[in-house]
This record gives C-alpha cells, structure tokens and sequence, in this order.
C-alpha cells in the first residue's frame, strides 16, 4: 500500500487473405471522427471470475457496513483485498490487532467475511510476512476455509516486501534479520508448504515487482539478481500466481492516460520471467492500482475503465483499486468539478485540518467507481475479450465477446473537449441493428441507459461508452479450442499444436497483425506447421474450430511466439547487462566474427522495442540512436573467431525490454 506449441499431414498452402471488415461505413472526413475496428477472430484473454476487485483496509470504520457492501455489489464488484496494504505485514488477524497502527472497530475477519458474502464477491487475503510466521498463517487459511467454511482461494504472503529497505526505500514492515529476496522467496515456500498443508485447494501468490517500476531489474548488494529474479527462481515452482502494484506517475490526465500502453510490456515481461525462472506459466494478480492524477474525477475514471480492460485483456486475473476508503488530501478542481485527492472509490466524509474544504456525504460514489461499474458491465466472469484498434489515438476501445452470442464495445473518449463520433466495423462478427448504449460522461453521478446504433457513436467529451450488441442471427457454434501451444520454433518455422474440442471438424490458423487477421491455413488434424516466417518477429496466433454446418467457434485464446535468429551466420551477438538503477543500465554488446573472412570496419544496426528506451552514451565504438534504431559503429577490422566488445548506458521509462535481433553490415546475426 502506498496511499500513495508432427507436422500437418496434409498442410494447407498459407494464404494472406485479409479478413473482410463489415458493418462499416467509409472514411471519414470529420477531425472529430474516428474509426474503431473489433476482430472477433483474434481472440484475447476470458475474464476471471475474480476480475473486479477492490482494496478493503482495517482502518477503515466502514469495512463490510452493508451499504458498503450494497454499493460494491451494484458495481460488479467480484474481488475485496483485506487487510489493507501495508497493514498486512502488522495485522494478526487471530486477535485482530496491528502494532504500530490504527485498528477500527468491526473490521474482524468474519466482520469483512460477512461484507464479502453480502456483496457477492470472493475474498483475496495477504498474509502477514513483516512480523508474522508461517504457522500463523496456516492457522488463519484453517480457521478461514476448515471452521467456518468461506472457501477464500487466493492468499499472498506479504505486501511489497521489496519495500523493506533492501533497496534504500523502506516503508514495509520487516522484522526478519534478512531483508532480502533470497530471504523473502525461501520463507514464502515454508508459508505455501504449511498453508497448503491444511487446505491444498488454495492459490497462493507472492510479491513481485512490476517491470518498469522501482526497484524492478535493480540487483541489491550481495543478491545474485534482481528481486524478480531470485524470487521465481526460488519460490516461483511452489507458488500460483505472482502479485504486482501499479501506481503509474504523471502531472497530468495526459501523461496517466498514456500509461496503459505499457501494460502488455509488463505482463509479458512478467510471464516470461515466471517460464524462464519458475518453470511454468503462473497467474498474475494486479492487487493495487490507482492513479496519480484525478483520483476522483473524470481522468481517474477513464484511467480505471482502460486499465482494468487492458489488464484482464492481457489476462490478468484479478485487478483491485486502491482503496474503498481513503481519505481527504489536496482539494482542487480537476475537469470542471472538486478533486479530493482521494484514494478512495467512495467519500470518507471528511474534512481538511482547517476546515476549509469538505467532501460530499459519507459513501458518495466517486468517478472511478462508476468506471468499474462499467468494467463490470462491459466485460463479464466467462466473456473473452478480442482485438479492437481505433484510428484515433484519444478513443481507447476494448470489446468482450460473450457466451450467449452478444458483444459488447467500450469506447473511452480522453479529449476533454471535444465529442467523437465513431463508426464501428467488425471481422467475425454481424450485428443486430439495434444496440444498448451505456454512457459515463464527466461530472455524472450514474450510468445512463439508451437504445442506439450497432454501426456508429457519438461519445461525449471524457467518457466511457459501452454498446451491448446482439448478433445477427445465430450464434450458436463448436466450443472454441483451446489455446495453440508452439512444440518447436526456428528462425523460419513454428509447430503449432491443440487439443482438440467436441464438434470441431476443422480449424483455421490466424495470425493477428494490427486489428486485422490473414488467416495462415486450415486443418482437420490438431497440428500445424507455419514456415516462410520471418527471423526474428513475435508472431501472435488464434484457431478457431467449424463444425459440419460451417459454424464457427470464438477464437481460441492467443498464442504468441518469437522466431529465432538464424543458427549460423557470419555473425553472432550477445547481450549482457551489468548495471541497473531502476531508470537506467549499463550493457555491452559482444560482437564476434563468425565468419570465414575479415570484416574492415563494421557497423552494429538493432531496434528497441519499445518508444521509452534511449542509448544515452557508448564506448569502444560510435554510437547513435534515430526513433527506435541504434547504430553501433567501429573503423577496426574484426578477423575470422574474433570478438570485441562495445558498451552503453541506456536509460528507460517504462518495461526494458531487450532487443532480439541484430544486423551487421546488413547480415541478420545470431543472438547468443
């Protein structure tokens, strides 16, 4: 808390035929206008039961109230997070006391067990690491699950423990004489081993930092790696899911609403880290989340509706917002209306230190709730989210495919100023003509309900609008397959495999590219070869099934893989990173001539993958950096076997990812 995948027997030739695009109208003219394509063929993550959540915290005198709990149910509310934060490092949940800290009254575990139960959620519980044992917690999961039967799933052990002063910042209690992950991740095995031990039906989650986020990839002094890194490596086999906390930063609506950009960098940062270290695909749990700019007015709201749908898009989940109750801080007009700085989704009622500025009455919904009440309505326990792309970089658009054959579209309009008007076109899917038009606009109190149209919108100034969509006719169809696995990659060719579901006779292959899909091949078989790729290139994958009739299935959850470099060439490169302070690195990059002649005089040519990552300065070459392409330029000649080295400091702003590929004197190399 900081209140703060055998080859095909009978492969079908690829095709790059480019899915048809209905229901649309032709370009527009108008500046205000925009264009939002929804492919339902290239199918994102299902929605979670537990997607929905919130922060509840013990301080907090109206934890588990009813009217609380009414008004969380009528969001949508499926997740509540107790004890709070920080607090879970202090709290002993067996007498209900925090040393060091604020306790209220009625905010027991049964007490927020009974809020839990009343607002039709599930309950995700953090065991307390700082000051609490192992035996204490196992004691908590028997009362919880063995005596009075809540059946509560997720605990974590800890609250961003990185956060106990082994990296110079502290503000988590930690009473262990070891403050480090090494510590932390060996203690989170003997908390699983002995949680488990009385109820082996439990997930448990640990502390990981987020990619892009202090002190995420910084190496502490005596640690073999960065927290994420030794904390996977040692308790990533043991555990189910891996907990991260965004908090993102900026002065402005402008600069908080970009963030969400970042969000499919950090997951799959986060999900490949948990393959390489822990060996297996774990869930991950967003359970913080707030916004640094707006908190309770409109900029908070459309912060919340985009990152809550990124997030379980990118298959998050669980996200909760921090908090239900926070507090009054700096009262200022944001977006024409009061902005309490409140972490809080409803008012506490309160009141400055010198009285000068008041919050409205005790529980009255704030911006981001209603944004949540969206989320929930927009996208449902058991509805896939699929690919949407809008031309208009102010209109964020999401869709989520639902299991009665309905669609639903939200549309998040940042531009403070001007209304959008957005024409809708769809691959893979028709609509009815008629829609259900839900709208939040800025300084409104609810949601509104309207009939509109399925093809077009007019989306008012700061707002979240969500079109509800019937199809056209059936809908009915095989079950969607599962997700494609790759069995084998090369620079050139991936096997793809699947399971395959009742019903299905025959499966296309797509490959997602923008908001559109070329559909790769078919086959009647659960096996498929892609060649003719590109070395190199992260490819992201869908099947969907047709049944004797010619019906479709929604598209299978996505697959994504990188090509490789080639094997051999004349070239080879490897990339070491030796140095990290959490906003920049020191690197160097080993270049080897793999090759049977001399090169005299070679330039190094890669590309970031990402807008927030800069060469700041080099050595032992000239280095230069224009948009996203680094070149790394030397005079000397490199003789066959040979190898020399070039450094630079690099900085970044966001998830560091590596590059993949790198070309010298315009050879695609090997990456070591």
């Amino acid at each position: 808390m900081r209140p703060r995948s055998a080859v095909l027997p009978a492969l079908v030739a690829l095709v790059a035929a480019q899915v048809v695009l209905t229901a649309g109208a032709s370009a527009q003219t108008d500046p205000t206008a925009a264009t939002v394509t929804v492919n339902t063929r290239a199918g994102l993550e299902v929605v979670h039961e537990a997607a929905t959540g919130v922060n509840h915290a013990i301080w907090d005198t109206h934890l588990g109230s009813d009217a609380v709990a009414d008004l969380l149910r009528d969001a949508g509310v499926k997740a509540m997070r107790y004890p709070g934060g920080s607090y879970s490092d202090i709290y002993h949940w067996a007498d209900h006391t925090a040393p060091g800290g604020y306790v209220a009254p009625n905010t027991d575990f049964d007490t927020f067990m009974g809020g839990v139960r009343r607002a039709g959620g599930q309950a995700i519980v953090t065991a307390n690491y700082g000051t609490g044992t192992a035996a204490e917690a196992a004691a908590w999961v028997r009362y919880a699950n063995v005596e009075k039967n809540y059946g509560v799933k997720y605990w974590e052990i800890g609250n961003e423990n990185y956060g106990n002063g082994h990296y110079g910042s502290g503000w988590e209690a930690d009473e262990h004489p070891d403050k480090s992950p090494t510590y932390y991740a060996t203690l989170v095995r003997d908390y699983a081993t002995a949680m488990k031990a009385v109820d082996p039906t439990i997930k448990i989650g640990a502390v990981l930092t987020t990619p892009g986020e202090w002190p995420d990839a910084i190496a502490a002094a005596g640690d073999s790696g960065s927290w994420n890194e030794v904390v996977l490596s040692i308790a990533g086999p043991v555990v189910d899911f891996g907990i991260i906390h965004w908090y993102p930063s900026g002065d402005t609506a402008a600069q908080v609403l970009a963030k969400t950009d970042r969000v499919a960098d950090q997951v799959a940062m986060v999900r490949e880290q948990s393959r390489r270290l822990a060996g297996k695909d774990l869930g991950i749990a967003l359970t913080e989340v707030n916004t640094s700019y707006g908190r309770n007015t409109q900029p908070g709201a459309l912060f919340a509706a985009d990152a809550y749908a990124t997030m379980i898009g990118q298959g998050v989940f669980n996200v909760d917002w921090w908090n239900v109750h926070n507090g009054i801080g700096q009262v200022r007009e944001i977006a024409g209306h009061p902005d309490y700085d409140d972490y809080g989704l409803l008012s506490s009622g309160n009141c400055t230190a010198d009285g000068s500025a008041c919050q409205p009455a005790l529980n009255t919904p704030f911006a981001p709730y209603h944004a949540i009440s969206m989320v929930s309505r927009f996208a449902r326990p058991g509805d896939q989210l699929v690919t949407t792309a809008s031309t208009d970089p102010l209109v964020r658009s999401h869709a989520a495919r639902r299991p009665d054959g309905g669609l639903a579209v939200m549309l998040i309009n940042q531009d403070p100023d001007a209304a959008k008007t957005v024409d809708l076109r769809f691959a893979g899917y028709s609509p009815a003509a008629a829609a259900t038009v839900l709208t939040f606009a800025n300084g409104d109190t609810g949601i509104s309900s309207a009939t509109g149209s399925s093809s077009s919108a007019t989306l008012p100034p700061y707002s979240i609008t969500t079109l509800v969509l019937r199809p056209n006719g059936s809908a009915t169809g095989p079950a969607a397959p599962a997700r494609p696995a790759v069995d084998s990659v090369t620079d050139r060719t991936a096997v793809l495999s699947w399971p395959a579901p009742p019903a299905a006779v025959k499966y296309e292959v797509h490959r997602v590219n923008g908001a559109n899909t070329e559909q790769w091949g078919e086959t009647t078989g659960t096996t498929f070869t892609a060649a003719n790729l590109k070395p190199a290139t992260e490819y992201t994958v869908n099947l969907v099934a047709r049944d004797n009739a010619g019906k479709v299935s929604w598209s299978s959850p996505p697959l994504t893989f990188t090509t490789g470099t080639p094997a051999t060439s004349t070239c080879a490169v490897t990339y070491r990173e030796s140095t990290n302070w959490g906003n920049g690195f020191v690197a160097d990059l080993e270049v080897t001539n793999t090759g049977t002649t001399p090169i005299a005089g070679w330039t190094l040519t890669y590309t970031w993958p990402t807008t927030w990552q800069q060469v700041s300065s080099g050595w032992n070459a000239t280095w230069t950096q224009t948009g996203y392409q680094v070149s790394v330029a030397n005079t000397a000649t490199l003789a066959p076997g040979a190898s020399t080295t070039a450094g630079f400091v690099g900085s970044y702003q966001g998830p560091n990812v590596r590059p993949v590929a790198y070309s010298l004197n315009g050879k695609l190399c090997t990456t070591r």
